[in-house]
Parts: C-alpha cells; structure tokens; sequence
C-alpha cells in the first residue's frame, strides 16, 4: 500500500473546551494555524528524507481540515487549492451529542455515558455512527488509494484507520491522544509519529 502522511486538523476553539466536534464546521484557531505550519515543516524534512516522485494530496471536507491542508501546502510552496477532497475522511459523527461536552453529557444522560463508556468502539450517540462504522468508511478510502498520500483529517478518523489496518485494537483506539501539530506515517502496517 502507499506510504501515508496523516495530519489532525489544527486545534479549535471547541478543543479547547472540550467539545465534541464531530461532523460540525467549527474553524481552526490561532493556535491551530501555527500548529498547521508546524506539520508542513516535519512534512518537509520527513518528504526530504525520502524524496517521492509524486505525492497526493487529500482532505477531510469540513473546513479545519481543509484550511489546516491550505496552510501546508503554502508553507510547503505548492498551490494551496491543490488538493481533493473525500468525504470518507469526514469526522466521526456524534449526532445529538455535538457541540457538548461529556460532562454536560454525564448530567443529562448518565446512563448513555455509561454505556459509551463500557463499549466506546461500537456504542452509537444518538442520530450519529459508531467508531465501527466509520472505520469501515475510511477503510474503503484507504483501499483505494493509488500514490503516496498526505492526508489533512480528524483524530477520530485515524483511530478508526489504524483499527482497519490491524495496528491497534479496537478497545484500545479510542482511548489514544492523537495529537495536533504531529505528522503522523503509516507504511506496512505501522504508525510512526513525528512531532
């Protein structure tokens, strides 16, 4: 398979307060622009390292994502609208819970918490989709990539990748920091992190 350089969207406001995001369209912070500059730099000295004769470039459709890949790729000095989009890379969905926390969630649904909590890999939120589910969606996305690829996504999405490839367990997955402001390589089934 290609060798793939996967990126977390820079912070936002809602990650610092803790929100879950999920699918909604909340824009990258100050901080999230410096971190977006910070990964074209290790991208750079990773790209470097081992020169590609051509890399693709793909994005989630929410507009962290996006704006996070447009500031890598002017840092990088390539056209910064010179990359796709796919909406397999979208975030997990929370559904109802989005925009909440999970304490406001613990005072209004404690026993939907709990039952996340016993089972965070296939417990559905109301009018949203498992990390099961998802996984199966980014899946497909990675089965049908073709060249060496720089992905511009979301947390969720990589633990659901990394659960497809067989690197970590599903139990495991959703309980991992996956960073912002870190590029992140999977090559023949296994993760690497740069930060």
């Amino acid at each position: 398979m290609p060798l793939l350089y996967y990126i977390r969207h820079g912070e936002t406001d809602w990650n610092v307060a803790g929100r879950l995001q999920g699918q909604r369209d909340i824009p990258i912070n100050a901080n999230g622009r410096a971190q977006a500059r910070a990964c074209a730099g290790i991208l750079h000295d990773l790209i470097a390292r081992e020169p590609q004769a051509a890399l693709d470039y793909v994005a989630s459709p929410l507009s962290r994502a996006r704006e996070s890949m447009e500031i890598v790729r002017t840092t990088l000095g390539l056209d910064s609208r010179g990359y796709r989009v796919d909406d397999r890379i979208a975030e997990i969905s929370f559904g109802d819970w989005e925009g909440f926390t999970l304490d406001e969630l613990r005072g209004a649904s404690p026993e939907a918490i709990a039952a996340r909590d016993s089972d965070k890999w296939r417990f559905t939120p109301p009018g949203a989709e498992s990390y099961a589910t998802m996984s199966t969606r980014v899946r497909r996305w990675y089965d049908s990539l073709s060249s060496d690829t720089v992905a511009v996504a979301h947390g969720g999405v990589l633990r659901g990748l990394i659960v497809a490839l067989g690197i970590c367990p599903a139990e495991d997955a959703p309980h991992l920091d996956i960073g912002q402001g870190v590029v992140y390589v999977i090559r023949d089934a296994t993760l690497s992190r740069y930060a």
